[in-house]
This record gives structure tokens, C-alpha cells and sequence, in this order.
């Protein structure tokens, strides 16, 4: 007697969509950077600690905005504000309020540990996933700081974040590091759309 197996479901399509909403959040980290700028230049561990929980207030809303739901924001904004305010701190303590190129990749450097770490546990993901996040963060930062001071921008006024030229770099890498999860979030075509699927309002 042969038993009747369920069809395959078929594999999800690539989230070009997703991805795309997903790189335009860039945006959000010149818009973190000006408003954490606020309090003034990065020089000291009280303008680090303001400054950067501003800028990651601003790139956690923008972020968990851009992920079209992946990222939820109570856990998202949370995460990013306090893993960038200590980070910030560290880093920019570390290197002294230096700001050459080494310097900046170095504060870049330690400045994602803590926001790795922070982000990693508010991650809808397995371990594995929350593993490689919170590696590949400090990563990104330091590279995002030596993108922007190697196009020329003015990075001795002190920005808490770096400017938009790193961050369309840092946003793409991260957009593919996010990819398996992106993609499930995809609707699938056929007759599997049809299917009901279960919806998170998008504030959980």
C-alpha cells in the first residue's frame, strides 16, 4: 500500500523586494549620526554615551522599519540603543578621541563588540545565526569608518557614526548576512500563496 506524500512546498523567492527596503535603510544612519551629533563631538565618555544611544535609537527604528517587520522593534531599538551607547564608549575611550583612519577603524572595531553582542540577542534567529551577527558587526563597523574616512569626509568633527558612504556599504553586507532570514519572510508564488499563514502584528 502506497501512502500519499504531501507535495514539496516550493522553495521561497529570492526577497529581492525585502533586500531592496532593506538597503534604502541606510538612510537612517546619517539621520542617527545628526541628531547624535547634537550633543556635540565625540570627546569625552559623556558626549560617547549620549551621542551614541541617540544614534542607535534612530538606526534601531530605522533598521527594524527597513526589515518589513523581521526586526521587531521592542526588542530591535532596545538592542541597538544600549549596544551602541557602550560601544561607543569603549571605542572611542580606546583610542583616546583619536580619529585617523586607524583610530577609526579601531573604535569601529570595538564599538560593534557590545552592538553586536546587544543585536545578536534580539535576533529572530537560531544560535548559529546569532553567533555570525554578533562576529560580523564589529567587522562591518570598522569597515563602514574606513569607507567614510577614505572618500574624504571630515571625520575629525567627531560624528558618532560614520557617514553615508560606509553606511550604503555596511547596510548591503548586513542585507546579505540577513538573506536566510529575509527569505523567509517571502511570499511564496503558486499555489502556496493561497495558503493562510499565520501574521505578528508588526510592533511584537
Amino acid at each position: 500500500m502506497t501512502q500519499n506524500r504531501p507535495p514539496d512546498a516550493p522553495p521561497a523567492a529570492f526577497p529581492w523586494r525585502r533586500l531592496g527596503i532593506w538597503t534604502l535603510g541606510f538612510l537612517a544612519f546619517p539621520l542617527a549620526g545628526i541628531l547624535g551629533g547634537v550633543v556635540g563631538p565625540v570627546d569625552d565618555p559623556a558626549s560617547a554615551l549620549v551621542g551614541g544611544a541617540v544614534t542607535g535609537l534612530v538606526l534601531g527604528a530605522g533598521q527594524s522599519a527597513a526589515s518589513l517587520g523581521l526586526l521587531r522593534p521592542v526588542r530591535w531599538i532596545p538592542a541597538t540603543t544600549v549596544g551602541m551607547a557602550a560601544g561607543l564608549v569603549l571605542g572611542a575611550a580606546a583610542v583616546g578621541y583619536r580619529t585617523t583612519l586607524a583610530d577609526l577603524a579601531l573604535m569601529g572595531l570595538l564599538t560593534g563588540i557590545p552592538l553586536g553582542v546587544a543585536q545578536a540577542a534580539a535576533l529572530p534567529a537560531d544560535l548559529r545565526h546569532r553567533i555570525g551577527w554578533a562576529i560580523l558587526v564589529p567587522l562591518l563597523w570598522a569597515l563602514g569608518w574606513t569607507v567614510t574616512t577614505l572618500v574624504g569626509v571630515d571625520v575629525e568633527s567627531g560624528y558618532t557614526i560614520f557617514g553615508s558612504t560606509g553606511a550604503v556599504t555596511v547596510t548591503v553586507l548586513a542585507g546579505l548576512a540577513l538573506l536566510p532570514l529575509l527569505r523567509r519572510g517571502t511570499r511564496p508564488t503558486g499555489a502556496a500563496a493561497a495558503q493562510p499563514t499565520a501574521t505578528v502584528p508588526w510592533w511584537k
